[in-house]
């Protein structure tokens, strides 16, 4: 990878740094100095977000204390009282590392502003083009040269590896092949695409004229295939960590890689680029922002671009989590006596909020203290134990999409006949059947208020984004939640693709490509948890 912020301050405070450690003369500048028990500063290019607990997230500008370099990828470094690994190519070393921090950040300032007031003033960084127009010319090149790298990257998998292992029937069959490589042919013939519009709209002669923003606000649809991608690739990992156990495959694997001339990288990295790739669209799109003009004819259509694959970053990150649950809810399913009627997860999908509240009922309107848990689409509720208070049995459901909800007020209810606190009443559209339920605080009202109007939201939201299980996986999350635990007796869940994060006992180092994280394929390590908690974690209080 060059390095793109190739302009140097003219007091020559910071040195540029990038992944292949070619504007350094060597690595030995920072680990001398942190040997020697200096402190060395270095400045974020570009924002690190991240939701993993030993990475370091940062903004552009700020600057991180460098505690380790050793490594010339990730770096351990800190920032107040945070610390973590980050990307060395995310950030520029200070040259004048012996300068005080105060003086250097006013230095900093000051430098800074300047560099704008030159910029204003049109300074010319290229033959014939301001900076702005340069820069921008440098954004444009590079996504266009990523794009094509990437389209040949996936047609060495497509036809150098699934191609060849698709004649090998006594090796692999078409269901291991889903797992391993997922929908990425379908990635493949979308990219190819996507980059023929990129291709027409890319000016030859004056790359800082282009305008490609449209392309991405095209495809921006199109883009949410890689949801699914995402949310299998645990599993491929899985998978392939079995085969690899496996000399025949681990020979297989290498010789498909030879016969394509690829370079040298296992089949999991290979796998890992897609993921990769998603993540990086809001990164060059926010870069490409930065360098057009308002005035740019581009400039409205950017802008849009970057907020439509920030919203497809969420929207793979929301469909990540969901699926994650669905285990979450076939498990607490399979912990109900006296289950009756269909799966939860034949309907649902989610669960929005649980809690204790009284139930009324027509036409015996009898009290009853129930456990309830609301999903979306539906409502299930249960008696607890009375002496195994953790033991829940089955006693029915509410179809939510056939109800309406009513803010009864304190006093007399007419249908019940009966005073009320703290109520509310749910009714099925016909009218036939009407169930009163009663919090025992105000606050546990307004609360399961709020549940009922974000369960509504939820669905409108999944049926304008087209979100929906498929049978397989369902029946998946089913049948590993009865392999895990026999009925009424809740055990932990554990998933071989995690299990390496959870016997760390140390930080240690991220074994990705340095890139900015939309969202993560591990989860952190959590404490073991009572049912209770299980269930807390499963639909966490809104406000």
């Amino acid at each position: 990878m060059s390095c793109k912020h190739v302009e140097t301050m003219s007091d020559n405070i910071w040195l540029c740094f990038c992944q292949n450690l070619t504007c350094v003369p060597s690595m030995v500048f920072p680990l001398q100095l942190i040997s020697d028990g200096s402190v060395v500063y270095a400045e974020a290019l570009w924002d690190h977000v991240t939701m993993d607990d030993q990475e370091l997230g940062f903004k552009a500008g700020d600057v991180i204390e460098v505690v380790d370099a050793t490594n010339k990828e990730w770096w351990w470094g800190r920032i107040m009282d945070s610390e973590g690994w980050f990307p060395a190519s995310f950030v520029r070393l200070r040259v004048n590392q012996d300068e005080p921090m105060e003086e250097y950040l006013a230095h900093l300032e000051e430098a800074q502003a300047g560099e704008e007031g030159r910029a204003g003033l049109g300074l010319l960084l290229g033959p014939g083009l301001p900076c702005k127009e340069q820069m921008r010319t440098n954004v444009i090149n590079e996504i266009m040269s990523t794009e094509r790298d990437y389209i040949k990257h996936l047609k060495d998998i497509c036809e150098g590896y699934i191609k060849q292992c698709r004649k090998r029937t006594d090796m692999f069959t078409e269901e291991q092949l889903r797992t391993i490589f997922g929908n990425i042919e379908e990635i493949y013939r979308f990219q190819r695409k996507f980059l023929k519009g990129l291709e027409k709209k890319f000016n030859k002669e004056q790359p800082h004229l282009s305008e490609i923003g449209c392309c991405f606000l095209e495809h921006q649809t199109d883009f949410q295939i890689y949801s699914e991608y995402c949310n299998n690739h645990p599993n491929a990992c899985v998978q392939l960590s079995k085969l690899m156990k496996v000399n025949k495959y681990v020979f297989f694997f290498e010789a498909c890689r030879l016969l394509q001339k690829m370079i040298d990288i296992s089949l999991d990295g290979f796998l890992l680029t897609p993921v990769q790739k998603i993540c990086k669209y809001p990164l060059q799109l926010a870069e490409l922002l930065k360098y057009t003009n308002p005035q740019h004819r581009d400039y409205k259509d950017v802008e849009a671009a970057l907020n439509a694959m920030k919203n497809v970053a969420r929207l793979i990150n929301e469909r990540k989590r969901r699926l994650e649950n669905i285990d979450k809810i076939a498990q607490w399913q399979s912990s109900i006596e006296d289950w009756e009627g269909e799966d939860v997860l034949s309907r649902s999908s989610e669960l929005i909020f649980s809690g204790e509240l009284t139930k009324l009922s027509q036409p015996q309107a009898k009290s009853q203290q129930r456990m309830f848990f609301l999903f979306d689409h539906q409502m299930v509720y249960c008696k607890k134990d009375l002496l195994r208070r953790d033991m829940l049995y089955y006693k029915g459901r509410m179809d939510m999409d056939h109800m309406e909800m009513i803010d009864v007020e304190d006093g007399k209810e007419k249908d019940f006949n009966v005073n009320v606190k703290n109520a509310l009443k749910l009714r099925s559209l016909t009218g036939d059947k009407v169930h009163l339920l009663c919090a025992k605080k105000p606050e546990q009202k307004q609360r399961w208020l709020r549940a009922f109007a974000d369960e509504r939201r939820q669905v409108q939201h999944d049926r304008e984004t087209g979100f929906s299980l498929t049978e397989v996986q369902k029946k998946q999350a089913m049948l590993n939640a009865c392999k895990s635990h026999p009925a009424g007796k809740p055990k932990a869940v554990t998933r071989p693709y995690y299990d390496f994060l959870l016997r760390q006992k140390h930080p240690s180092l991220p074994t990705a490509l340095p890139q900015q994280q939309v969202f993560m394929l591990a989860e952190p390590k959590r404490k073991a948890s009572t049912f209770w908690h299980n269930i807390g974690r499963l639909a966490p209080f809104k406000k």
